[in-house]
């Protein structure tokens, strides 16, 4: 049956950023297909309320809170996996993020950072589970970028541009790892997070975000958790080197957030 290809029983899944947001709705939803989870974030509290969610499905989670803009802490979740569950067969990469900043507010160093916290921990992760993957014969790496990676919008300098880094970096070491191990990535759009709050609890700026989406409204978490379990099972089997866009077909600048002209 086409409904089994989703099926993840049996496997091992490390998602990062997973107290909230597409990284807790990812990992409820490898857990609902079969797969047991290591689940990361900053927060305890956070990181506890989806590990109970996850425990409803049948599955284990294991919760590591640390900050992840530390690459050894990164480094440390493939082994968490092996420790707790031995073995690693997909890897979500969600932490990252950056705050649109007018031009002359991003310094070198800020850009710096959000190269560092978008696509060096993602980096870091798969270096150390890549191994592991392929003690077991093979994996799935799903990295979550941006439309703001193909998009232009203004503030956006340091977070599209190392999210379009983040692109494309999936697609070079899907080249690397293939064919045992594939790596995708999904631009996602607009979608109703806690790192969104200020535009969804604003009336005017939601309309705003709204009307510049075809679909005519932001998505939900559970929306790229979908993509994400798609790219992750056998469902996706034939791809790899893809960046799959879940963007209510968004194909105009997203909001500028009322930065003034120069």
């Amino acid at each position: 049956m086409i409904l089994d290809r989703f099926r993840l029983d049996g496997k091992v899944a490390i998602i990062t950023g997973a107290g909230r947001g597409i990284g807790a709705a990812s990992a409820l939803a490898l857990a609902e297909c079969g797969a047991d989870v290591v689940i990361a974030s900053r927060t305890q509290s956070d990181l506890d309320t989806v590990s109970d969610r996850v425990i409803t499905t049948g599955r284990r989670a294991f919760a590591v809170a640390a900050d992840l803009n530390d690459l050894s802490a990164v480094r440390s979740l493939a082994e968490v996996a092996r420790e707790q569950f031995g073995r690693v067969d997909i890897v979500i990469n969600n932490v990252g993020g950056a705050i649109p900043l007018p031009f002359f507010d991003t310094t070198p160093e800020y850009l710096k950072e959000a190269f560092h916290f978008n696509v060096a921990t993602a980096h870091a992760l798969n270096l150390a589970s890549v191994p592991m993957m392929l003690e077991n014969g093979g994996g799935a790496i799903v990295n979550i970028s941006s439309v703001m990676g193909r998009l232009a919008g203004r503030g956006y300098a340091a977070y599209g541009a190392s999210k379009a880094a983040l692109s494309h970096y999936t697609e070079l070491i899907a080249k690397d790892l293939a064919p045992r191990i594939r790596v995708n990535a999904i631009a996602a759009g607009s979608t109703a997070t806690s790192a969104l709050e200020i535009v969804t609890s604003t009336p005017e700026l939601r309309s705003m975000m709204e009307d510049l989406t075809p679909l005519h409204r932001i998505a939900d978490s559970e929306e790229i958790a979908a993509g994400v379990v798609f790219l992750a099972s056998d469902a996706g089997a034939f791809i790899t080197g893809k960046i799959l866009e879940i963007d209510g077909g968004t194909d105009v600048p997203s909001l500028d957030f009322g930065l003034p002209d120069l």
